[in-house]
This record gives C-alpha cells, sequence and structure tokens, in this order.
C-alpha cells in the first residue's frame, strides 16, 4: 500500500510492502527516518523552517515541530532512538527573488539538518538544492530503501541494498 504524505503531513509505518511517499517536492523537505534494523520508516513533507505561531494546526509542516514529531512517531512503531537515520529530499530553489537572501529551500534543507543534528540523527544521503522538484519514496520492510526522482528523470536509489547514482551519499 501506498500513502501518499502531502504538505504539512507525516506517517510511520513498520509494516513490510508499504510505501510512504513525498510527490513533487520544491522547496519543501522530505524527511524520512528509518530504523533498518527493526523495518520501521517515518516520513515528514516540511514546508517552512519554523512556526509562528503557538499550536499550528499542521506542525508538520514546520521543521522545528516536525523532526521531533516524526522521532516519536518512529519510536512509537518499534524504532530504537538510537538507529534512526534520516534522509533528505527537495530543498529546491523552485522560484528566484533577486538575491533576497537564502531561498526557502535552503532555508528548509538548513534547519531540517540542524535540527536531526541536535537530537544525534546521522543524515545518511540528500538529493536536494538545485531547481527541479522531486519526488521520495520510502519502501518499508526487513530491507528499507528509499528512492528518489527528480522532475523528468530515472528513480535512484538513496538508501538500501542498492544506493548508488548522483545523490550525496554521507
Amino acid at each position: 500500500m501506498e500513502t501518499v504524505v502531502r504538505m504539512g503531513e507525516a506517517s510511520a509505518s513498520r509494516t513490510a510492502g508499504d510505501t510512504l511517499a513525498c510527490i513533487g517536492l520544491g522547496s519543501c523537505i522530505g524527511l524520512a527516518l528509518v530504523d533498518r534494523a527493526k523495518g520501521v520508516a517515518a516520513l515528514a513533507h516540511v514546508m517552512l523552517p519554523e512556526t509562528t505561531q503557538p499550536d499550528p494546526p499542521q506542525p508538520h509542516k514546520f521543521a522545528d515541530l516536525a523532526v521531533p514529531s516524526l522521532i516519536a512517531m518512529a519510536v512509537a512503531q518499534g524504532a530504537s532512538r538510537v538507529r534512526l537515520e534520516a534522509c533528505l529530499v527537495g530543498g529546491a530553489a523552485m522560484f528566484s527573488f533577486g538575491g533576497s537572501g537564502q531561498d526557502i529551500g535552503q532555508r528548509n534543507d538548513h534547519a531540517v539538518t540542524k535540527l536531526l543534528d541536535e537530537h544525534r540523527i546521522p543524515v545518511r544521503a540528500t538529493a536536494t538544492g538545485g531547481s527541479k522538484g522531486r519526488t521520495i519514496r520510502v519502501s518499508v520492510g526487513a530491507d528499507i530503501t528509499i528512492t528518489v526522482r527528480e522532475a523528468g528523470g530515472i528513480e535512484e536509489h538513496l538508501l538500501g541494498a542498492v544506493a548508488a547514482g548522483k545523490a550525496a551519499l554521507v
């Protein structure tokens, strides 16, 4: 079963055969957290670096709220907090605003990466930046795989048994 995680949403699964997907990520970040030993995956579709209100209706929309919430969702599915690994997709510069500072894609990427570092979760792979939208798919099971497809491109593995390609592996 494929669960599409839309803007400001998050989902987690430990059911083999499930797929979690963020489709058409532009400046947003698709943040995947996985515990490969337990076969648990969680995915959030983060739109903005931080919230400006105390209790927003869509907390996963904001990096500052989405990261800790996604960690909790993964742990609730049986993940071990110390085995969590992250993959980030998106953060593209979809619009030009004439050099007015960092674009929202870069700001989202930076915010999510900083929060993962604060939570001591290693980033294992990224496909961020550029100017094209991307789709991330996380296949849940004993062999969790994460793939990315850039608009007009081919699907490439970010994490899993056959990870290779243009993605930055860290």
